[in-house]
């Protein structure tokens, strides 16, 4: 797997997990992903020969599992293949893809939900989208169309932002002043506990605000 500089400073490694016979959910995962801005490995659930129980992933790694949603379910034969890799919770962003138009995907994402978490994976995010007619070509014909495209490249910009602001938090090594807004983080996963608060500082922010907390405050509950 060809990683990039900054997979490598987050440790992670792209997949893009997919069963697309007729190329539809392949088509809108690739959109979906050009916002990532990631370099993947491709892995197709449609081989009957492969065996998917030799795929295993790493915590830090983030899988695109896409489907498409057949009669408001993912195919059967989709997740049997998806619960036998090994996620190690690995990163899970769900993609169920109406290859059948305009109609309704009820179940699906539940449904892959439920697979993918059984395989191990943990749920980062999930897409609905519409996709052209797979055999009748007038429905939903044309889609994803530009404002599809737009949508669907803005929310993978967004899932990378959200994972570069994740590995900041975890990267204890170095703390930029001007992101730092001391929500004690850094000293929390700090592995070897060096990363400490000033003494005389703490002592002097103790004895300031010492008064403000000598009344007991209770619980609020509200129903």
């Amino acid at each position: 797997m060809c990683r990039n500089t900054h997979e490598e400073k987050m440790n992670m490694a792209v997949y893009e997990v997919t069963f697309s016979p007729t190329g539809g959910t392949d088509k809108v995962t690739d959109i979906l992903m050009e916002g990532c801005q990631e370099e993947k490995k491709e892995i197709s659930l449609l081989s009957a020969e492969d065996h998917y129980g030799n795929y295993e992933f790493q915590k830090d790694d983030i899988c695109f599992i896409s489907m498409p949603s057949y009669g408001g379910r993912i195919p059967q034969i989709a997740a049997e293949r998806l619960i036998q890799m090994k996620g190690n919770g690995a990163k899970a962003v769900l993609v169920c893809v109406y290859v059948y138009g305009n109609r309704a995907y009820e179940d699906t994402l539940i449904e892959l939900k439920d697979k993918a978490e059984e395989a191990g994976f943990v749920i980062y995010g999930a897409v609905a989208a519409v996709a052209e007619h797979s055999i009748m070509r007038k429905f939903a014909a044309g889609r994803p169309d530009a404002g599809d495209v737009e949508e669907l490249r803005a929310f993978g910009k967004k899932l990378r932002e959200k994972l570069e602001q994740e590995a900041d938090l975890e990267d204890v090594k170095k703390v930029d002043e001007k992101k730092c807004i001391a929500c004690m983080r850094c000293i929390a996963v700090c592995p070897k506990n060096v990363r400490k608060l000033n003494k005389v500082v703490l002592l002097a922010a103790e004895t300031k605000m010492a008064k403000l907390f000598e009344e007991r405050k209770e619980n609020e509950l509200f129903l």
